[in-house]
């Protein structure tokens, strides 16, 4: 009795957090397991509400009617129009849907932020639910019990409406079979919109309601989506209920977790997130024909492009006209010239980063380096999602294992660039070797949300290993790194900016000789046919934890770059919104080139601390505008550029995530060709 009467508090806490949690990730299931979208601006939502409730709180019963009101209505607003973006990208699969809302949230955290102003707003409640209330001996908030009731009262109402009326009914069938919904005469797309709208309303709502207890301000939005999806996670997408008690034990883990075990609450939440998606996994079947099923989005550019040189978008570029004739716009290309063709982007590419020094400031030469090392971690990035067929977002994971193993190593006196990048390497290799078994028997979806469990993991380790990692203050003053034996420490500019150089040209031309050798046809016929491949004989498992062990390597060696050229680390520099923008400059190159990563990683580095740097305070603006139009515009990447048919692989080149594999061709005596 004594245990509980001194954690009684703590735990009433639990529930309203836990509760509070409930609104908010009801939403977020509804949004994913009816609508389909993968929204990770609902956080975003959840602050809409709040700062709009606590700018009209005024301590009255009216002022938070008034709020609440407008708090949900400006939510509602906001997730029909996700619906309305969302739109475009519905053959698109998820991870279009997951960088497009990202690319939203970050717009929309800045302009909320300059609406608002960058402090936490203060939050008044009527004078009656202002006070205390005696609960078991315990003074406790009125106004966090009068919020539990309320949640639980909409946990019953949410029930009753998706079970016992027409309209839950008509969101059941939207969610499972929408061709049988039109054929009753309903708009499957005007039950998605009102889905999405209902998401944002019970988003905003929450947001209002939740402002006295988590003050609306900067980080409270990724904050809530994180426990949100942990939460969605949990509970699953079928039952509210199910979602209500995964809340209540998330909430409990965030406060009386805190209380009773602190050493261990920070890592429980996204563990329990990591095995409960593991298990179902397990129990899944393997993929069967390919790891994605869905084909690409019509792309503008292509288009563009066809108009231009007056032909059809979906003509291929070196195709033969009607008639046997070929287009004289798009001349063939002799297999000469084929290498030669694939060779330019990179030579040209070589050229330019090696004249940079003598082009550009120091502090640019600086940003130039360190999007070497993002670079490196893009294409560890394009080799597990465009090859593998495995989309991450849980690289920074290696990236940071290799990062603070090269700054450690430094303090300890081993600076030498070379011994630094193997052990760096051998070091990110092993924990991609320890988690990857958890990662390759998931596929399209799962393998997101399991790669985010272990890169916030990941995070969490970084924060309480104050002794190796230094924690949220970071590492900084370790020794400069040397390029060779012999040699002094790397202080300037310029000679970091080479050894980053070289570093990433050895790293991108051992990657390409890989992919292109007999090895990673095999990685690429696993992505492309698994069913074939398993029926064949191939060990499929083995081929997709190879892959994720080289490009965890391949991580550790960019996180040990990034090290040497910052000469600092924190946090931040392998969080996850650093796997979103690895994430993103793979799409912005093509999802299956090497090289398009690393111009795409160049890209986000430029618009973040270059192109930001004349409009301070507005970098996540231009991100999220990025983002947007990467996704929109660029669907097949810079890569499709190149091509006449909207970058669509050639014939020996592995497909897009979300490109389908193509149809067997019939042999000239009417048989499949296998």
């Amino acid at each position: 009795m004594e245990l509980l009467d001194a954690h009684l508090i703590p735990a009433v806490d639990g529930v309203a957090f836990g509760l509070l949690l409930f609104v908010v990730a009801a939403g977020l299931s509804l949004a994913f397991g009816t609508a389909g979208v993968l929204n990770l601006s609902h956080g975003t939502l959840y602050a809409i509400g709040a700062y709009t409730g606590a700018e009209l709180s005024d301590g009255t019963w009216g002022g938070l009617a008034l709020g609440l009101a407008a708090g949900t209505a400006a939510a509602c607003v906001a997730g029909a129009g996700l619906s309305a973006a969302t739109a475009p990208l519905a053959r698109r699969g998820h991870l279009a849907q997951a960088l497009l809302t990202f690319g939203l949230a970050l717009i929309g955290g800045d302009l909320l932020i300059q609406f608002f102003g960058a402090d936490e707003l203060p939050v008044r409640v009527p004078e009656a639910l202002d006070s205390s209330v005696t609960l078991l001996g315990h003074r406790y908030p009125a106004y966090r019990l009068c919020f539990i009731v309320m949640a639980v009262l909409l946990a019953a109402f949410g029930t009753w409406v998706l079970t016992r009326t027409r309209m839950g009914a008509a969101v059941r069938a939207a969610a499972d079979d929408p061709q049988m919904l039109a054929a009753t005469g309903h708009s499957p797309r005007a039950v998605h919109t009102g889905v999405l709208a209902a998401a944002g309303a019970l988003a905003g709502a929450a947001g209002v309601l939740g402002a006295p207890i988590i003050g609306p301000g900067p980080g409270t939005s990724e904050n809530v989506l994180m426990l949100s999806l942990v939460v969605v996670v949990l509970g699953g997408l079928r039952s509210l209920w199910a979602t209500f008690f995964a809340a209540v034990a998330v909430g409990e883990v965030q406060t009386l977790g805190v209380s009773v075990a602190p050493e261990l609450a920070p890592y429980l939440l996204f563990a329990a997130m990591a095995a409960v998606l593991v298990l179902r996994s397990r129990f899944a079947e393997p993929a069967g024909a390919g790891h994605g099923s869905e084909a690409p989005g019509p792309d503008p550019v292509a288009r563009l492009r066809g108009l231009l040189a007056g032909r059809p978008a979906g003509r291929a570029a070196e195709g033969p006209l009607p008639g046997g004739k070929r287009s004289p716009v798009w001349p063939a290309r002799l297999p000469g010239r084929a290498a030669w063709w694939q060779a330019a982007p990179l030579l040209v590419l070589l050229v330019v980063l090696i004249s940079l020094p003598a082009l550009l400031d120091a502090y640019s030469i600086s940003l130039a380096g360190s999007a070497l090392a993002l670079g490196l971690l893009a294409v560890s990035v394009t080799i597990l999602t465009g090859y593998a067929g495995l989309p991450t977002l849980g690289q920074t994971a290696p990236f940071a294992v290799g990062a603070y193993a090269t700054a450690n190593l430094a303090d300890a006196g081993w600076t030498v660039g070379p011994v630094q990048l193997v052990l760096s390497a051998l070091a990110a290799a092993v924990f991609a070797a320890v988690v990857g078994p958890a990662v390759i028997r998931a596929r399209g979806t799962t393998v997101l949300m399991i790669t985010l469990a272990i890169g916030e993991l990941t995070g969490a380790v970084v924060n309480q290993l104050k002794s190796v990692t230094g924690g949220a203050d970071g590492l900084v003053g370790f020794p400069a790194t040397r390029a060779l034996w012999g040699g002094e420490g790397m202080l300037e500019e310029s000679e970091l900016y080479n050894y980053a150089l070289v570093v990433a040209v050895v790293a991108v031309a051992l990657t390409l000789l890989v992919l292109r050798s007999p090895a990673g046809k095999l990685l690429t016929g696993t992505r492309g046919a698994e069913a074939r491949m398993r029926a064949s004989g191939h060990p499929v498992g083995r081929y997709l934890l190879v892959a994720h062990i080289c490009a965890g390597a391949l991580a550790g060696v960019g996180g040990s770059l990034m090290v040497t050229v910052q000469q600092y680390l924190s946090p931040a520099d392998v969080g996850f919104e650093i796997a979103a923008f690895a994430l993103l400059a793979v799409v912005i190159g093509g999802t299956t080139s090497v090289i398009g990563a690393l111009l795409g990683a160049g890209l986000i580095v430029a618009t973040r601390d270059w192109v930001a740097g004349s409009w301070p305070g507005h970098g996540p603006l231009l991100l999220g505008v990025l983002f947007v139009a990467t996704v929109y515009v660029l669907p097949r990447g810079l890569a499709g550029l190149r091509g006449g048919s909207g970058g669509g692989p050639s014939s020996d080149a592995p497909r897009p995530p979300d490109q389908p594999p193509p149809a067997p061709t019939p042999s000239p005596a009417g048989k499949v060709s296998p």
